[in-house]
């Protein structure tokens, strides 16, 4: 209630018309705290609390997003789309600031309600599934001449998976919760894979892989669908837009999506790797991504899947053999449920690694002829 209450009393410092506002909690995220503010007659709103424990410099997430959905409004403009449905729009303050900060510390921003939208939670259907495609590709085509190095890093080395394999290391050798013993197959499943952890790393120090704008976090709820017509319309949650790999975003959804089970399914029988909902993603994102893509890029989607698979895995085993300071859990042996559900999904993924690429192949092909 304490936050609700605080909510309320933000709302008139906003750059907004004078109305008799409802502000109640809005959505299920996990990260922000979000409440919806609207009033009849007027466009309703989104106010939230940037989360001060996942984002230590909401000051560095605050610019990101204003340079970002400033390129982003600019990109949809030229094509004839409209900004207002399509990108997200800070409201400032009064005064003419982004956000304002609470005397706790607190960073709390408001953006406009982007309208007649819905979201999906699960990729049941393909067909969703190749719209969040098209969304996440269109985002990155959008933001294809934005100069990702003046960029901060939210949450530096996010994607270094070799600094996670480093202290995925660590925790076996500290064990500091003596849960080594009873995860030795989930161990040795990971590290059985360790050389291949730094192969997208190692291309970035080659300079084989160009550093782009990335949202790290492409789930399918971040993904606005139009109410009508179903069609992708819009990326929201932005606080992790970072410099970084287009095959980050692309296997992160993978990962997400192209999955027969959710991340914590105990049932291992259960969980497979979906070559069609891959295909289907695959085929969105390339619609729109293909043209602006270097060959290299493209030859490392299937990567960035295996990567982000392995990579967040790893974390999940990493947190479970250090006493699960990190991921909430619901039981003890929750973390390591997680670890072997992906390593399972890892597994079935590295049977389809040809087909995988012959799907990028195939499409680019219709896509750049």
């Amino acid at each position: 209630m304490e936050l609700l209450d605080t909510a309320r009393s933000l709302v008139s410092l906003f750059d907004i018309p004078g109305a008799d506002y409802t502000v109640a909690p809005f959505g299920n995220g996990h990260i922000n705290d979000t409440f919806l503010v609207s009033a009849p007659q007027h466009p309703s709103l989104i106010l939230q609390r940037i989360s001060p424990a996942a984002f230590h410099r909401p000051d560095q997430v605050m610019e990101n997003m204003l340079g970002v959905t400033a390129c982003l409004r600019a990109s949809i403009l030229r094509r004839g789309g409209d900004p207002d449905r399509e990108a997200l729009h800070v409201v400032p303050l009064k005064t003419g600031e982004s956000c304002t900060v609470t005397e706790d510390g607190s960073t709390w921003r408001m953006t406009y309600l982007i309208r007649d939208a819905i979201s999906y939670d699960l990729p049941d259907d393909p067909a969703v599934f190749m719209e969040a495609g098209r969304a996440f590709g269109r985002f990155a085509c959008d933001l294809s001449a934005y100069p990702a190095d003046t960029l901060y890093e939210t949450i530096p080395h996010f994607h270094d998976t070799p600094a996670r394999l480093a202290a995925f290391q660590e925790a076996i050798e500290k064990d500091v919760a003596h849960r080594c013993q009873g995860a030795r197959d989930a161990i040795d499943a990971y590290m059985v894979r360790a050389g291949r952890a730094g192969e997208l790393t190692d291309q970035i120090d080659q300079g084989l892989l160009p550093l782009r704008v990335t949202h790290n976090d492409t789930k399918l709820n971040n993904v606005l669908m139009d109410a009508a017509t179903h069609k992708a319309l819009c990326v929201i949650d932005l606080d992790t837009v970072m410099p970084g790999l287009v095959a980050y975003d692309f296997g992160d959804a993978i990962r997400f999506g192209a999955t027969t089970a959710l991340e914590d399914e105990k049932d291992l029988s259960k969980v497979h790797f979906s070559l069609p909902m891959y295909t289907a993603f695959a085929q969105g994102y390339l619609h729109e991504a293909a043209p602006i893509l270097e060959e290299e890029e493209l030859a490392s989607l299937p990567l960035g899947a295996w990567m982000i698979t392995y990579e967040c895995g790893m974390r999940f085993l990493t947190d479970y053999l250090s006493g699960d300071t990190y991921f909430h859990t619901a039981y003890p042996e929750h973390n390591l449920v997680r670890a072997m559900n992906q390593i399972t999904l890892l597994a079935d993924m590295e049977k389809h690694e040809e087909e995988m690429m012959q799907v990028i192949l195939d499409t680019c092909g219709k896509e750049k002829s």
